[in-house]
């Protein structure tokens, strides 16, 4: 009884394209993530030296 039901589940294959779309979807999503981490490094990278030049041109102001 239980083999036979085992046998079955092995043989069905009606959950496979589900799975494979999942998977599919996983991996666009971990893609995504990579890139967007890249992309926010260089705009923490952009936005402190905007913020470093402002400061040293502040401070130029200010002495002279």
């Amino acid at each position: 009884m239980k083999i036979a039901i085992l046998k079955r589940l092995i043989r069905d294959q009606q959950g496979t394209s589900a799975l494979e779309m999942g998977l599919i979807a996983c991996l666009i999503v971990i893609a995504m993530f990579s890139a967007l981490q890249g992309f926010a490094n260089e705009n923490d990278r952009t936005w402190n030296a905007i913020s470093s030049k402002v400061s040293q041109a502040s401070q130029k102001a200010n002495a002279g």
